[in-house]
């Protein structure tokens, strides 16, 4: 029986990929930074484990709680809107710490295992923003932008090692805690002579022609997972699938 490691399980994507592999008969190691013993079900093939991937001792912990592992699942991540203007570079460093470099942290800690085993997949939780330029999400898309490039070069060098890496990319998802997670970081981030041009856009957001769910973006995770072709990149979502394809 394969054991998948999820970090960012709380809620959202995480949340929901946590139960599908659980359905499909895996052991779970559902990782977050506050543990929830309640959003999951009690089962003997899922553990709840603390972490927090911008700290390398966090990290370690984890994974020695986890054991080995099969297929690891970069979903944890934090959202961010506003004019990039007026964004702190604090702020910009805190989005790339979750974003960026705890994908990288994740991945580098757990590769040795892989790479012993020669097998494994790492599968990194990305963006449609990285499929076609949006509007004040100029941070969030480099941080998410970055992985793609990371992801694409690292299945280059592991696949000797016969580890693959891929790609999934979820496209908007109302129903997520997105805003509200990163509500209080937006805080001054729409400056008066931005306020016209961002009443356009949430306007928009508002009428969504297509939307993701979190089981569009479950089953994507699922299939990244399970994927043994060259494919790297998977669009989740009926809205990320038509930028892909228009692409």
């Amino acid at each position: 029986m394969k054991t998948v490691l999820i970090t960012g399980c709380s809620s959202g994507y995480g949340l929901e990929t946590a139960r599908h592999f659980h359905a499909q008969g895996w052991n779970v190691v559902a990782t977050m930074r506050t543990p929830r013993e309640d959003v999951l079900p009690r089962s003997d093939r899922l553990r709840v484990v603390g972490l927090d991937v911008t700290r390398p001792d966090s990290i370690a912990a984890a994974l020695e709680a986890s054991g080995p592992i099969d297929v690891l699942v970069n979903n944890a991540g934090i959202g961010l809107m506003g004019a990039f203007e007026a964004t702190p570079m604090t702020t910009v460093r805190e989005v790339f710490e979750t974003n960026t470099f705890g994908v990288m942290a994740m991945t580098q800690a757990v590769l040795p295992q892989l790479r012993a085993r020669r097998s494994g997949v790492v599968v990194n939780v990305t963006s449609s923003a990285t499929l076609a330029p949006m509007p004040l999400v100029a941070v969030y898309t480099a941080s998410k932008t970055a992985i793609e490039g990371f992801s694409a070069s690292l299945a280059f060098e592991l696949e000797v090692f016969d580890v693959r890496v891929k790609l999934v990319e979820p496209g908007y998802a109302p129903t997520t805690r997105f805003a509200s997670n990163g509500g209080a970081r937006m805080q001054g981030l729409f400056p008066d002579a931005y306020a016209p041009f961002a009443q356009r856009i949430f306007a928009s957001f508002a009428q969504p022609a297509l939307v993701t769910s979190e089981l569009d973006v479950a089953e994507a995770v699922w299939r990244a997972a399970n994927d043994a072709s060259g494919q790297l990149r998977f669009p989740a979502g009926p809205d990320a699938v038509a930028l892909a394809q228009a692409r």
